[in-house]
């Protein structure tokens, strides 16, 4: 980078090994982790409260209004990640200003998109509380009105979104998660502090808004260190063209997605009753917070391998083979206990009678959410060389087959056959990234086919904790598979890392690199 004028960027000296390190993507991983693991213990620990507070019904109601504002959150246009990536490649050779340029214009582009689909789903709000929805006459005026208010979030999730993608591109995950945590954890302390004083999910959304508004603040005044003035002046639009092309795909497989995640719920609130919605969006958001952990390793794998692949395929591939195998030990003890032991998990959490009505369901999800899991490393691979258009074609395709066969099982067997159908596609959605990163990436053919056994292996050990019996039957099988799981994540290992693990000096060395 030329450091002779005053226009670049001259307080980040960071070389392209230091950033493609371990000890980068432990200490992101980490921090990622933590800024998503304490608000969703909170969560927990708090989900018996408030369901008591709002009655099943309103309960269910909430799940799909926030499920709502989650598929609304693909409007992001993918310009976060988009903005990771460019940001990661130019970081020594564009200048500040240039930089800032590129962020006021993608934040521009998402202030607009975001308060045109804020519009949109406000107006759509009451035809689907009175038409698509079976919600109960005496609460679809408090529907409506707390949907409409629950919209109005979608600019500041969008721009949100943009705004991470600054900072993890500067890799800044410790100051970001040390702000958001706060804030996160008031997403779900205040809900439950108004409906003390206010029982209407009218004062819950109102709450969750301003939580995304002091988000939104954070981040601003976090991003404005690495890229000072990109909140000053007009924006040049024409700067935004190449995020929304590579963030145009990343939202048409988000939205897709999005869709293939939360259409289970909608297919079963129409076919079913709002208790089988219940049953089953509990113990899917439940299996769905394990998502944080590999959210928190795809986020430090992503502007490290945005800025090494072109130039450092080695290092590039031992960071989806270092991202992989650290998912999948990290995932694998959670969701054996979820589906081992589903009904005494939501027993204890929310009493015997949603234990006996999600349990199985639970237990199914579980063993698909570790593929799901999984899956995102090498999709990070595909954002950072910059053909998510394949991910976005894969998803559709999953889309065409999957969703009419989501709905013929609920018809067929219920909630429990839709968690069956689920599970069945996360499994091909990680094989068939594996299959994506190898292809758009050939460097990554070998680290790709070696982490498919590993990921079979604890795949059918979760199976047989959740089909198994008797608790001595579920040890043995916890027992094989977990060392099947540890001997084949050894294997899939590279000989330097093997015989940094077996030095405790080189292992320290590698983790401070």
């Amino acid at each position: 980078m030329n450091t002779s004028t005053g226009n670049t960027r001259t307080g980040d000296t960071r070389t392209g090994n230091t950033r493609t390190g371990t000890g980068r993507l432990v200490s992101g991983t980490i921090w990622n982790a933590l800024g998503r693991g304490l608000p969703l213990i909170l969560a927990l620990a708090l989900t018996p409260l408030l369901l008591q507070l709002m009655g099943i019904e309103r309960w269910g109601l909430f799940t799909l209004a926030l499920a709502l504002v989650g598929v609304m959150g693909v409007l992001d246009l993918g310009v976060g990640p988009a903005l990771t990536r460019a940001l990661s490649e130019r970081m020594d050779t564009a200048t500040t200003e240039e930089q800032a340029a590129l962020v006021r214009a993608g934040l521009w582009v998402l202030g607009l998109v975001g308060m045109l689909g804020a519009l949109s789903l406000w107006l759509a709000v009451p035809v689907l509380v009175h038409r698509v929805l079976n919600v109960p006459p005496a609460l679809q005026a408090e529907a409506v009105l707390a949907m409409r208010i629950l919209a109005c979030a979608i600019p500041l999730v969008v721009i949100n979104a943009a705004l991470w993608g600054v900072l993890a591109a500067y890799q800044r995950f410790a100051a970001a998660n040390l702000v958001t945590v706060p804030v996160n954890l008031m997403y779900y302390v205040g809900p439950l502090l108004v409906l003390l004083v206010w029982p209407s999910l009218v004062g819950v959304m109102l709450a969750l808004v301003a939580c995304r508004l002091a988000n939104t603040i954070s981040y601003i005044w976090l991003a404005r260190r690495d890229v000072p003035g990109f909140w000053r002046g007009w924006p040049r639009l024409a700067l935004a063209r190449p995020l929304l092309r590579i963030g145009g795909w990343i939202t048409a497989a988000a939205l897709m997605g999005q869709g293939l995640l939360y259409a289970d719920r909608f297919i079963i609130g129409a076919q079913l009753t709002l208790t089988d919605v219940a049953y089953y969006a509990t113990s899917l958001d439940l299996i769905i917070r394990m998502w944080i952990l590999p959210v928190a390793v795809a986020q430090a794998l992503l502007p490290a391998m945005a800025g090494s692949f072109a130039a450092q395929p080695e290092a590039t591939t031992a960071l989806l083979r270092r991202g992989g195998l650290i998912i999948l030990l990290l995932v694998f003890g959670p969701c054996a206990v979820l589906a081992g032991a589903a009904h005494e998990v939501l027993w204890l959490w929310l009493g015997r009678g949603f234990a006996d009505g999600g349990a199985v369901v639970l237990s199914v999800l579980a063993v698909g959410i570790l593929f799901s899991c999984l899956a995102y490393a090498p999709n990070a691979l595909i954002e950072a060389v910059g053909r998510p258009d394949m991910t976005a074609r894969f998803v559709l395709l999953q889309a065409l087959v999957f969703l009419p066969l989501a709905a013929l099982a609920v018809w067929w067997g219920g909630i429990v056959a839709a968690a069956c159908v689920w599970a069945l596609r996360v499994g091909v959605d990680a094989l068939g990234k594996l299959w994506i990163a190898a292809r758009v990436y050939p460097a990554a053919r070998d680290v790709a086919q070696g982490l498919v056994a590993p990921m079979l292996a604890a795949g059918l050990a979760l199976a047989a904790l959740a089909l198994l019996p008797g608790w001595w039957w579920k040890a043995a099988a916890l027992a094989v598979g977990g060392a099947a799981l540890c001997l084949l994540c050894w294997r899939a290992l590279g000989a330097a890392e093997r015989a940094a693990l077996r030095r405790p000096r080189e292992w320290r060395a590698m983790l401070r690199a």
